[in-house]
């Protein structure tokens, strides 16, 4: 008995010492009706009471994390908060059977960097359910290039392999140089299917082109609002990330039998079409919600990441950056004038 008391009193201290442990976040505070985010000293008794403790290694810059880090209450309700709706990292603690210490992890969406201290720190407790297993064949770094933006491409391009075969014609992505336009174009073009790129920055194209797209839109070309229930039938499916009038002309531009999926609002989040092209050709409209994925599917979806889904030159996709270089990219974010992935250093 007495060395059973000491065994808990020895535990006992090692967890109030690790408690006490101070470690580098993000954080966004509000001073003076405005939102500042700097890199500060926390500690590990500040996070939330979750069972899986996590040392975070890579985090990625996500829109959702640029909304929450200038103050969208939509996003975040409390402040100071640490955005970073992604994170990989080793278990240091956990109270569920199915992690151990020094396992890898992803965490992606539910609520990590939204309400819940986020990716953005060295340190994250989220409840196990949470997170996967870091599949072989991806590294963390890897993980973070995709992160949220990979596995909302990937499930929506798991949607088009469904109904659409690459011999059927083209997929067009929109917004096609942000994160899941990119991750789409790549996947796309791996498994073999002609992509149509659009995109508002006539400049990237050789970008575009170099992740496999076949053909470059012009933004321009689909953004009006059309009085036509149905316009020239061009598509046999598509990924759409913008939403607004240029998912309304992309609808009508469907061939019969056409598959869009719609995971983004970065345009306007209304959608003002007639029921024509879903009546009169077929057209399938299907949304698509990574956030709050269920496990399994999220389990498979990055077990094919990790394997003949991975795109080729992943690193052509991603700009690494440290935490104190946050508040510049993600300006740069809010103003429309990234391409591609930001991967956060957290080591």
């Amino acid at each position: 008995m007495k060395r059973s008391g000491t065994f808990l009193k020895t535990a006992t201290i090692l967890r109030n010492s690790m408690e006490q442990r101070e470690f580098d976040a993000f954080v966004v505070a509000e001073r003076d009706s405005a939102f500042t985010g700097t890199v500060i000293k926390k500690r590990i008794a500040d996070l939330p009471r979750h069972g899986l403790l996590v040392r975070v290694r890579y985090s990625s810059l996500n829109f959702k994390d640029a909304l929450s880090a200038s103050g969208n209450r939509g996003v975040s309700r409390r402040y100071p908060h640490t955005p970073g709706i992604d994170a990989v990292g080793t278990v240091v603690a956990s109270d569920s059977e199915k992690f151990r210490e020094n396992d890898t992890v992803i965490i992606t969406g539910y609520d990590l960097g939204m309400n819940t201290s986020g990716g953005f720190a060295e340190y994250i407790r989220v409840p196990p359910e949470w997170a996967v297993v870091l599949p072989e064949g991806l590294t963390m770094r890897e993980s973070m290039i995709l992160g949220t933006a990979g596995l909302t491409s990937a499930l929506s391009v798991l949607r088009l392999t469904e109904s659409v075969r690459p011999e059927e014609g083209n997929i067009v992505v929109s917004g096609a140089t942000g994160g899941v336009g990119s991750l789409a174009v790549a996947l796309l073009a791996g498994l073999g299917y002609r992509v149509a790129a659009m995109t508002g920055k006539e400049q990237e194209s050789d970008y575009l082109l170099g992740l496999g797209a076949s053909e470059i839109l012009m933004r321009r070309d689909y953004e009006a609002e059309t009085g036509s229930a149905l316009l020239d039938a061009r598509f046999a499916g598509a990924v759409d990330t913008v939403g607004g009038h240029i998912l309304g002309n992309i609808i009508k531009s469907m061939q019969p039998m056409g598959v869009v999926t719609c995971c983004g609002n970065a345009a306007s989040p209304k959608l003002d079409i007639t029921v024509y092209p879903f009546i009169l050709r077929g057209v399938s409209l299907i949304g698509i919600d990574s956030q709050n994925c269920p496990l399994a599917l999220r389990e498979k979806v990055w077990k094919k990441l990790s394997g003949r889904w991975k795109p080729e030159g992943l690193e052509k996709l991603c700009t690494e950056i440290p935490l104190g270089d946050l508040p510049g990219r993600i300006e740069l974010m809010l103003q429309g004038k990234l391409k591609g992935r930001t991967v956060v250093n957290i080591g």
